[in-house]
């Protein structure tokens, strides 16, 4: 049987395979290995559970709901909310677990379920293998009293917006005009309220939700409306959640993108600067631009790289105690005050930086970083495992690399699923960066062909 749990949860069709059945079982499950704390003689373990507004999330949250209250611990029910929010709130009651049900940037027919241990942080592999471990396993069956609660988490919204808030340390952005995309999902209630809080005049798009337009046309993944607004209202910048929130991407006055690699170098010398950046040190992933590390080589900022994906930064930040880090998409984690991504705050820090500091976004992206043309080609139909190892793809790569030299950078990634092998390159020019990457595509689908 395939494992379950991919990269980020439980996601697929909803109705199809994420059934409520499934969620239903998922969770009862989940509730066994994950609600497991000794409590006070008339307790019980508790729960958060929020959601994305995608329709599917209604029966499914009701599906987790059910599974979780039957196993006997209670749930206290936050609504929509983005997924930071979720993992902050089980942070902040001390619950047993939180349960997240989204399907993120995704179009509205996916879903997904994803689980947070206690503090909020992100379940290891170990845990995820318990939990479908206990899905062949009878769950428990209290009775009476022993039976969970569901209760509506009233205030929920408004612990996370005093946490957002909080996080500025006095910073106003009053004077600012900022564009907020909400991409019709979760941050559709709740940024426009920490931006207005925050004291900065706030145009809206993107946040009228009905249960099927989340991620469509709008958000992170589709910056034109963005781009549009931000040059139509002459505001300051503009700022792109997705669907659960998790991300932000930005826009300059001009309507050009701000993408997750300079907002990361935009907060990582202003965290330097402060003294509050560990180590000096920001954690990033392999995908992030070369302009990125030549950028904070000169600001004094030393990197480390992870594996792509959020969870391997966020393993890397918790391993050495950094407290920043992030990916290209505008997946940023500060570790100070949250236990995930989470775009609200990125995009709340990244105004301030612009208040504290009077210059524009674009002036910031420049100075920390000259972001290098990238080009990313999916070679299908070849055999993936052989690409680290087969001499001739390796001595291309080699030769490549000899000719960019230190202004360039070759990647060649494996799917973790597909037949597909994933050639990037990095150079001075577009020209170059396109002539050098499609023809080493071509000698790997030469060599490794299937």
């Amino acid at each position: 049987m395939a494992r379950l749990f991919g990269t980020d949860g439980v996601r697929g069709v909803a109705n199809e395979l994420l059934t409520a059945e499934l969620a239903l079982t998922l969770s009862q499950s989940a509730a066994t290995v994950l609600g497991h704390r000794q409590v006070l003689p008339g307790t019980r373990p508790t729960a958060v559970v929020a959601r994305d507004p995608r329709i599917s999330g209604e029966f499914i949250s009701a599906a987790v709901q059910a599974g979780i209250a039957s196993s006997g611990v209670d749930v206290f029910d936050a609504g929509v909310l983005p997924t930071p929010a979720a993992a902050f709130l089980v942070a902040d009651i001390d619950a047993d677990f939180g349960v997240m049900i989204s399907a993120s940037h995704n179009a509205a027919p996916d879903n997904g379920i994803k689980f947070l241990a206690r503090g909020g942080h992100k379940l290891d592999d170990a845990a995820e293998d318990s939990i479908e471990t206990q899905m062949g396993l009878t769950p428990p069956r209290p009775t009476g009293a022993d039976v969970g609660r569901v209760s509506r988490f009233a205030d929920a919204e408004d612990r996370y917006l005093v946490h957002l808030l909080r996080s500025l340390d006095g910073t106003s952005l009053k004077g600012l005009k900022i564009v907020l995309d909400c991409a019709h999902g979760a941050a559709a209630g709740v940024s426009p309220q920490a931006f207005t809080d925050a004291g900065a005049a706030v145009i809206v798009i993107g946040a009228e939700p009905d249960g099927l337009n989340i991620n469509e046309g709008y958000g992170s993944t589709h910056l034109g409306p963005l781009q549009e607004a931000v040059r139509e209202h002459g505001a300051d910048l503009g700022i792109a959640h997705d669907g659960d929130a998790d991300r932000c991407l930005a826009v300059d006055h001009t309507g050009e993108v701000i993408d997750g690699d300079q907002i990361m170098g935009i907060l990582a010398i202003a965290q330097k600067e402060a003294g509050t950046l560990i180590d000096d040190t920001l954690v990033v992933t392999v995908m992030s631009n070369l302009g990125l590390k030549l950028g904070m080589e000169a600001a004094g900022v030393k990197l480390v790289e992870t594996a792509v994906g959020d969870r391997y930064v966020l393993a890397a930040m918790r391993a050495s105690g950094y407290n920043l880090g992030g990916e290209q998409s505008g997946h940023l984690i500060f570790a100070d005050y949250a236990t995930t991504g989470d775009g609200l705050l990125t995009g709340l820090q990244l105004a301030a930086r612009v208040a504290a500091t009077g210059r524009s976004v674009r002036t910031l992206a420049d100075e920390a970083m000259t972001r290098l043309p990238q080009v990313l080609i999916n070679v299908k139909g070849v055999d993936r495992t052989r690409v680290k190892t087969h001499e001739p793809v390796q001595e291309a790569v080699a030769q490549v690399e000899a000719r960019l030299g230190a202004t360039g950078r070759v990647l060649l990634r494996p799917s973790g699923t597909e037949p597909v092998v994933r050639v990037m390159v990095e150079a001075s020019t577009a020209e170059l960066a396109r002539a050098e990457s499609e023809a080493l595509a071509d000698i790997v689908k030469a060599e490794l062909a299937l």
